[in-house]
């Protein structure tokens, strides 16, 4: 595996969880009435200078699509048997 495969795996993972935490948050927020975040804030964190957290947003990306993927998998393998 070189070094492309892998950032491209970071790439996609950040991806998939940033959109699952965007939707999920705009739902959230939409109900209780609070401000929103924007998409690109769920993908690379807040646009604050001074933000202590770097590598936070996109470790959490990452950690929520592969237990998206894995409960997907999971749904898959049950509902579609190979044998």
């Amino acid at each position: 595996m070189d070094i492309f495969e892998i950032l491209e795996g970071r790439f996609i993972l950040n991806y998939i969880g940033g959109t699952l935490r965007y939707i999920y948050g705009s739902i959230w927020r939409t109900i209780f009435n609070k401000p929103k975040f924007t998409y690109k804030e769920y993908i690379y964190g807040p646009k604050k200078p001074d933000y202590y957290d770097e590598w936070g947003h996109e470790f959490n990306n990452r950690m929520i699509a592969g237990i998206f993927l894995i409960f997907i998998f999971i749904l898959i393998a049950n509902y579609f048997p190979i044998w």
